[in-house]
């Protein structure tokens, strides 16, 4: 998995490409949770490079929504297709958070 950074004016997106699994699920929350304690308030990840998220996956993102919402912080998602986005359906992750097509849709949100 690979994750880039891109501080926004209205925000910072994180670019979540290739595997989120239990290899890589402990890397997701610690850059993460480094952007947040960065003082972030919103922060967009984008998950259109993803190509398989597992369990350990889901888990990381929702523990780094529980912090997020103890420190005011929102977290929103986009690009997610094929897989990705049927695992978000099936777990319901798809209306507990914010979800959007695109990138610039997810910062106007």
């Amino acid at each position: 998995m690979d994750i880039i950074c891109d501080k926004r004016e209205s925000g910072t997106l994180l670019q979540v490409s290739g595997r989120l699994d239990a290899l890589s699920a402990a890397t997701f929350e610690k850059d993460f949770l480094q952007v947040m304690e960065g003082g972030e308030t919103k922060v967009v990840v984008d998950l259109a490079d993803l190509k398989y998220i597992s369990s350990a996956g889901l888990r990381s993102i929702l523990a780094s929504a529980k912090k997020a919402r103890k420190a005011g912080c929102t977290m929103h998602f986009c690009g997610l297709k094929g897989m990705v986005q049927e695992v978000f359906q099936v777990s319901g992750l798809g209306t507990m958070f914010t979800v959007s097509a695109t990138v610039e849709e997810a910062f106007g949100a």
